[in-house]
């Protein structure tokens, strides 16, 4: 039985065209129903994933992206 969740917290970010569009490509990829559901899936992934460390000190939002643009 799927687990229904409610989701009453809205997190807002702001992309590039060229990341939306990756984050974009991952969605029709996958066959994910909505744009939400691509980015809860890979943040999903990401929180999953090993080897990263700490941000560095200093390190600004704009230092962190998703294409190399």
């Amino acid at each position: 039985m799927t687990e229904h969740r409610i989701r009453g917290e809205r997190l807002q970010i702001m992309l590039t065209p060229a990341e939306l569009a990756v984050v974009d490509d991952f969605r029709f990829k996958k066959r994910m129903p909505s744009r939400a559901a691509a980015v809860r899936e890979l943040i999903n992934r990401g929180l999953s994933a090993e080897g990263f460390g700490a941000a560095a000190p200093g390190s600004q939002s704009k230092d962190f992206g998703i294409t190399t643009e």
